[in-house]
């Protein structure tokens, strides 16, 4: 056989994604994709047709591959009913089926980079196909029956053979880009090719006898479609329906990732046991050899010893038998001589019979003496060889055992491995049951309890209150600034360099006794809310039915009237640049004021200062970028917004909880700092007085002085970075 059509046998880490990606498509909650590329198939798996149809995938990707051939026996396209995009790039098909238009749900083909020759004329049976891709094949024609593709958009077939288009293309209205060789091209000749895709449809329109029209017009019964089919069930409208598909897609793809890291962690586990049980085996087929081959040698110097007594003993028999067979003659040459001269003798002296029957029960003596020897030589060699055989028996059979053994162990961790993973996903259902049912029932105490209620009206009321919020923002904002300094202070005790460290200390310090002062002013606002919280309670006599819930929604809703009719008269550059500087929470002030670009750009920081915009930084960049806009409206008369024009009013919005800092920028960029106890984690706590933040949550609790100036930690602080 060729060594091109031999199938090649795919690695080890191909079978592992191969296998990885098929239990992840029929895993519950899965998406529409199957992925099997880059796993050295050279042909598609009967279990993907099967996922295909039985889960109704829509995406099937089967690129970088050795496929030759698209259909394997024993399947049917028809498995693929509900495939949408299929790609097959990276390949070695040389042609792909015949009945290929039974695909009518497919929108989206990439064969790019094959060796096709031909495409099947059933291929025009494709109505739904908007994208196809033959790029980098061998083909040298196409076939009439792509004209009834009616909703072809993209057709590339640059990097063939092809000479002529069909004059059936024409036909297809709805052909926005095609990309050939132009420089290859007879028919259309060359500078029409060249001059662009509606150049070439024009061309074949007029040698057709038909009217061209731009794509465009042909477009919007496709995409109406399209939408039909996706909005089928979606009664709300397009922008609705796309909004809800986006998050639903976002939330998939999150679940996606979820799951996806999870079977990494579950497929790395794998490996690590899988590689421990295969150093386990070799370990023992080591083991097992180095024996095997200490008990070859054994029996080999055995046997080379055995042989070479035998033949020491054969020799010394040989010498002994010819001695014997050279006594024998000499013997039977003395008796011949002997009866000769008895004959004569007895013809002499005719000597009696008793003479003769001795010579004779001699001679029979002797014999007997040779023949018992020779069979005591035989049975010797025999029993040598049966204990040589015997011992080369047992030793194999001890290694049987032991091969025996270790398949059986290997098989009970296999069998401990999947018996472990199954429990582990029983226990996994069982607590998302359980966090369901809690969060049900906590849903329904809250409910039904007021206390709960009144907790949840509290958090929202901390939450919406506008003075606590600018005090977290100002302590997020302190926090930065000395996690900042801290990482400046490291980088230049790390340069060995001792300029600026007294000021950066003094900084710190500031800004120490600054958050300090802050978190009592939140504490201090904290106690306020509470107490208006108690003039709520004492104020609800009547005790009516779900009134923390009403509470609770009025607070949402709240903003008088007026003030939401004033922002929502304020200039659209005006909201935008303050939500650019994070100073939406000052809208209500300059809404209230009236100020507008104008006004702003005859005001000075002292006057920003008395409206109630109480940061130095901020006063000045809001002035700055205020004449910025007031300058660049004056070079492009068309940038300044006209003065009827007013905000349309949104849905309230959540405060964002990032607040940019208006102190300059540090010299170092805002990066994760490593505690420098463990320099494992993340520096995630500030010490007070010092203002250091150089350690960890699990390494600052048994710490009662400051790792980097030694001082006395009077209280920790906890920051949470936001992503």
């Amino acid at each position: 056989m060729p060594l091109f059509f031999r199938k090649r046998k795919p690695s080890e880490e191909a079978r592992k994604r191969l296998e990885y990606q098929m239990c992840l498509a029929k895993e519950a909650g899965a998406d529409d994709i199957l992925d099997i590329s880059k796993c050295e198939l050279s042909e598609i798996p009967f279990g993907a047709f099967a996922t295909c149809k039985v889960l109704q995938k829509k995406v099937l990707i089967v690129h970088t591959n050795h496929l030759t051939s698209l259909l394997p026996k024993s399947c049917s396209l028809l498995s693929l009913a509900t495939i949408k995009v299929l790609d097959l790039h990276d390949n070695q098909l040389t042609a792909l089926p015949d009945d290929l238009g039974q695909l009518t749900a497919l929108q989206v083909l990439n064969v790019e980079r094959n060796q096709l020759m031909q495409l099947p004329r059933s291929i025009g049976n494709l109505t739904q196909l908007q994208t196809l891709n033959v790029k980098d094949n061998k083909l040298k024609e196409l076939p009439d029956t792509l004209g009834e593709l009616r909703s072809l958009r993209t057709l590339n077939i640059s990097g063939n053979e092809i000479q002529r288009l069909p004059q059936m293309l024409a036909h297809v209205r709805t052909l926005e880009m095609l990309s050939l060789d132009a420089s290859a091209m007879v028919y259309p000749p060359r500078e029409v090719c060249g001059a662009g895709t509606a150049a070439i449809l024009q061309f074949l329109c007029k040698e057709s006898g038909l009217e061209y029209y731009p794509p465009s017009q042909y477009l919007l019964p496709v995409l109406e479609r399209d939408g039909t089919e996706n909005s089928r069930d979606s009664p709300d409208g397009p922008t609705d329906r796309f909004s809800r598909e986006e998050l639903e897609w976002q939330n998939r793809f999150s679940d996606y990732e979820k799951r996806k890291e999870q079977k990494m962690l579950e497929k790395l586990e794998f490996e690590r046991r899988l590689e421990l049980g295969q150093r386990e085996h070799a370990q023992l087929l080591q083991q097992s050899s180095s024996q095997k081959d200490e008990i070859l040698q054994t029996v080999k110097e055995e046997q080379s010893r055995l042989e070479q007594g035998l033949s020491e003993h054969q020799r010394h028999l040989d010498a002994e038998r010819q001695r014997l067979q050279e006594q024998l003659k000499q013997t039977e040459q003395n008796i011949s001589s002997r009866i000769q001269k008895l004959l004569q003798e007895n013809q002499r002296q005719k000597k009696s019979s008793e003479i003769l029957k001795s010579l004779e029960n001699e001679r029979i003596r002797m014999e007997q003496l040779m023949s018992i020897t020779q069979e005591e030589t035989e049975n010797l060699r025999r029993r040598e060889v049966a204990s040589a055989m015997q011992q080369m028996l047992t030793e194999s059979c001890k290694n049987r055992l032991i091969q025996m053994a270790y398949e059986s162990q290997r098989q009970n961790l296999v069998q401990q491995a999947c018996s472990s993973m199954a429990e582990m996903d029983e226990r996994f259902q069982q607590i998302l049951s359980w966090q369901q049912m809690d969060q049900n029932k906590a849903i329904s105490q809250i409910l039904q309890e007021s206390a709960m209620q009144k907790a949840a009206f509290e958090a929202l009321q901390v939450k919406k209150d506008l003075m606590h919020r600018q005090i977290r923002s100002q302590i997020k904002l302190i926090e930065t600034e000395l996690l900042q300094l801290t990482q400046l202070e490291l980088k230049r005790k790390s340069l060995d360099t001792e300029t600026l460290q007294e000021m950066i200390s003094e900084q710190r310090w500031a800004l120490s006794s600054l958050l300090q002062q802050l978190l009592k002013e939140k504490q201090q606002r904290e106690e306020e809310l509470r107490e208006i919280l108690t003039e709520l309670e004492a104020k609800s006599e009547t005790r009516q039915e779900n009134y923390w819930l009403i509470q609770y929604q009025r607070l949402l809703n709240q903003k008088p009237s007026s003030l939401k009719l004033q922002e929502e008269g304020m200039e659209r550059q005006l909201v935008a640049l303050l939500e650019e500087l994070s100073a939406e929470h000052y809208l209500p002030i300059f809404a209230h004021h009236r100020l507008s670009l104008d006004l702003l750009s005859q005001m000075s920081p002292g006057d920003l200062a008395k409206v109630g915009v109480s940061e130095a930084g901020l006063q000045h960049e809001i002035l700055r970028r205020v004449q910025e806009l007031l300058d660049a409206a004056r070079i492009q008369p068309e940038l300044k917004p006209p003065t009827g024009e007013v905000l349309t009013p949104t849905a309230p919005q959540e405060p964002p909880e990032s607040v940019r800092p208006s102190a300059p920028p540090a010299e170092l960029e805002v990066q994760a700092s490593e505690c420098v106890v463990c320099l494992e984690r993340e520096a995630q706590m500030i010490f007070l007085n010092c203002g250091h933040v150089c350690c960890c949550q699990q390494c600052c609790q048994p710490l009662r002085t400051c790792p980097l100036c030694r001082q006395d930690i009077v209280q920790r602080l906890r920051i949470y970075h936001s992503s």
